[in-house]
């Protein structure tokens, strides 16, 4: 609303209002260690008070005399029709040539959304922009592209100005809502947040990842693409890069936050999921100081309902790297496969040796009122032999643990079909020499799950 009315900046459209369409996608610098990083992000889900001392890139921000790379890419390959989409997809394109990761630049347009269904034209565009990120030296993108004309002679002076932006204390006398990346929150209270005061704390939480006493301690304001690609959590949790896809797009993986998900408590929230299978613990501050630890499968307590006292906030999150020989997994099934809330989704952390499991930890979504721990399963589960006979006891137990309800993503009885299917699905994708696969398709389509 800022950019369009009151900076008359048309070129980013109002789409979905809801983070999916991607049409509404700007660029957002910020200096980190004294060096300028751009990322994109969705406007519609932005406050403004998220953004101060940050450089915001409208589509009008990165025009000159003549066509940057990507607007000609757009256009030798016609990769427009009704225009609308068009500026998401040249700014998601152009924060793929300023990202300091090389990355596939078809997932740098996950989040962006075409209606007239153009996309091999758009796809085309975006191999090449790829082709000319290939040719930017890494972690000189922004000053090589300015060399080259790829962008406007003012992105040079931006480091300088946002040094002399003064910081935020973020005080008010009348806050209301506490938010970080505001990616759900911004979707389920739109109108009413509109008009309420923010205590931002995407500035002020800590945001960094590091290891202490063997243990790796993510700050709570790390974001969800920070996490999945930072070096320290991809060498303990190498399998993150292949399910990212899965959780979000590029731009909602830039703004959703650890402990945001966290307190949001969505009972499909991925991040939880995930979380959930590995032994994550939460390290919270109160205002007076005082810190305590709350294992993450105690935190959840009810439908949005979380063991955080008033006046605390989560600072860190802790995670225990995986033991030498556990594996780990991830399924989920949702109405399309990328860019959609899960009907249910599972992860798991499994050792097994002698052909025995040694430790299991299992976690569903959509299953029930919270993201849940599955304790009664793991603990059955525990000590067992590592066969068809073992999974199929343990379905029942599993059965027994869950209580899905009706809803738009699904009827009870689905969820449970697909609780039973992502249960046995871990198994098949882990243990494809250990355990025979038609019996296992057989427990898929003739086990059924109890009501």
């Amino acid at each position: 609303d800022f950019i369009r009315k009151e900076y008359h900046l048309f070129g980013t459209k109002v789409g979905c209002r809801e983070g999916d369409c991607g049409a509404c996608t700007v660029l957002e610098g910020s200096l980190e260690n004294g060096k300028l990083r751009y990322r994109t992000i969705v406007s519609c889900l932005t406050p403004l008070a998220n953004v101060h001392g940050k450089h915001i890139v409208t589509v009008e921000g990165l025009n000159m005399e003549k066509l940057s790379p990507v607007q000609q890419a757009m256009a030798d390959h016609a990769a427009t029709q009704c225009g609308f989409c068009t500026p998401g997809f040249v700014v998601s394109l152009t924060g793929l040539l300023l990202s300091d990761e090389q990355k596939d630049p078809l997932q740098a347009i996950s989040g962006n959304i075409c209606r007239c269904t153009g996309y091999k034209s758009i796809e085309k565009a975006a191999v090449d922009t790829g082709q000319l990120k290939q040719a930017l030296p890494a972690g000189k993108e922004m000053e090589t592209m300015l060399e080259k004309g790829w962008l406007p002679g003012y992105f040079e002076d931006i480091p300088e100005l946002l040094k002399n932006i003064l910081s935020s204390t973020n005080e008010t006398a009348h806050q209301t809502i506490n938010m970080a990346g505001g990616t759900d929150l911004m979707v389920q209270q739109h109108d009413s947040i509109r008009r309420s005061e923010i205590h931002s704390l995407s500035n002020t939480l800590p945001s960094d990842i590091s290891t202490s006493e063997g243990q790796i301690l993510a700050g709570a304001g790390v974001d969800t693409n920070d996490f999945i690609h930072d070096p320290l959590v991809r060498k303990h949790f190498p399998q993150l890069q292949e399910f990212a896809p899965l959780i979000a797009s590029e731009q909602i993986r830039n703004m959703g936050t650890l402990a945001g998900n966290m307190v949001n408590a969505s009972p499909i929230g991925d991040i939880n999921i995930l979380l959930l299978a590995l032994d994550t613990t939460l390290l919270m501050e109160h205002t007076s100081g005082q810190q305590r630890e709350v294992a993450l499968k105690d935190f959840f307590r009810d439908y949005k309902k979380v063991n955080l006292e008033k006046g605390e906030l989560i600072k860190y999150i802790q995670i225990k790297p995986l033991e030498k020989g556990t594996l780990f997994n991830f399924e989920k099934v949702s109405k399309r496969t990328y860019l959609d809330i899960a009907s249910v989704n599972s992860a798991i952390s499994i050792k097994a040796e002698d052909k025995t499991i040694r430790q299991v930890s299992l976690s569903l979504g959509g299953v029930a009122a919270i993201p849940k721990f599955m304790a009664t399963t793991c603990a059955f589960l525990t000590g067992k032999e590592l066969s068809v006979k073992t999974l199929d006891k343990a379905l029942d137990v599993l059965q027994e643990e869950i209580a899905p309800i009706d809803d738009i993503r699904g009827s009870a009885a689905y969820k449970r079909l697909l609780a039973r299917q992502l249960f046995l699905q871990h198994f098949l994708a882990l243990f494809p020499e250990q355990l025979d696969e038609e019996a296992i398709h057989e427990l898929m389509t003739t086990k059924t799950p109890a009501v």
